[in-house]
């Protein structure tokens, strides 16, 4: 927030097939879903995107609570706090993010995960949820419409935390380093990732493709490339890129660069 005898400049960026939004011009809005929370809208239809990604704000007992509805699937990924979440009956959660069908038994309880920052959820259009926080949280929910394919079954609820899952080197590059937090299969229409890039680290090549992308910083800061321009970017700014936007990133500043991604994938192009 700017004092009255600062300029207000902003290093916000909404074009055609990339925005760039620091959290700092996002007002807070109320869903509700959230009825206790404050919640940021990052991305939506409106502009351009996709899918829906908010960035909600809990205090101590606030909840949310989502029932299935059968045709929008939800990745929730904590920040930092605490909270429990819950599947409602309907289904149970794969073990250690194997995505496994539930049981009838299982599907007929509740399954209540202790949350804490890095634990995240990726939950089915046929399953409901919960989620109240115990502490002050901040967490991110993105939503979008399930693509189901011939012949591959909708997934089950896949909870996990990005402490269990192993960061790989990412093009023989020892400074980058990439967490993939879904599986790679079939019965997923969806990544989210999570990059880290120690200082002086950039992705090596500049990509453009068909996904698009929703893409909050985590930690530190950098310069990233979208279209046609290098702008800088740090801690707690959202970029949407769209389809064929070229784009890139190099990490500045004294500590590495950490972001979490999502990109859809894994269905064929419709026509």
């Amino acid at each position: 927030m700017r004092q009255q005898n600062q300029l207000l400049t902003s290093r916000t960026q909404v074009k055609h097939r990339y925005a760039l939004i620091p959290s700092e011009g996002v007002p807070y809005s109320r869903l509700p879903e959230w009825p206790d929370a404050l919640v940021q809208v990052l991305a939506g239809p409106a502009l351009g995107a996709e899918f829906v990604e908010y960035h909600i704000e809990l205090e101590a007992g606030g909840e949310g609570l989502h029932p299935a509805d059968g045709e929008i699937e939800h990745f929730v990924f904590v920040l930092d706090g605490s909270a429990e979440f819950t599947l409602l009956p309907g289904g149970a959660a794969g073990s250690g993010g194997s995505g496994e069908a539930a049981t009838a038994g299982e599907a007929a309880d509740a399954a209540t995960t202790a949350f804490g920052p890095g634990s995240y959820a990726l939950v089915p259009p046929s399953v409901g949820y919960q989620l109240k926080a115990s502490t002050t949280t901040r967490l991110l929910l993105l939503r979008k419409r399930y693509e189901p394919a011939p012949g591959v079954a909708e997934f089950a609820p896949l909870i996990g935390c990005e402490l269990d899952v192993p960061g790989e080197m990412y093009m023989d590059d020892p400074g980058a380093a990439l967490q993939t937090l879904i599986p790679e299969d079939f019965a997923y229409d969806m990544a989210m990732n999570i990059f880290t890039f120690q200082v002086g680290h950039s992705l090596p090549v500049t990509e453009t493709h068909i996904m698009e992308h929703g893409l909050y910083v985590l930690d530190g800061k950098g310069v990233y490339y979208l279209d046609d321009s290098w702008m800088e970017v740090e801690k707690t700014d959202f970029i949407w890129m769209g389809p064929y936007c070229p784009q890139s990133y190099y990490a500045t500043g004294l500590s590495p660069t950490r972001y979490i991604y999502y990109k859809n994938l894994n269905r064929d192009i419709a026509l």
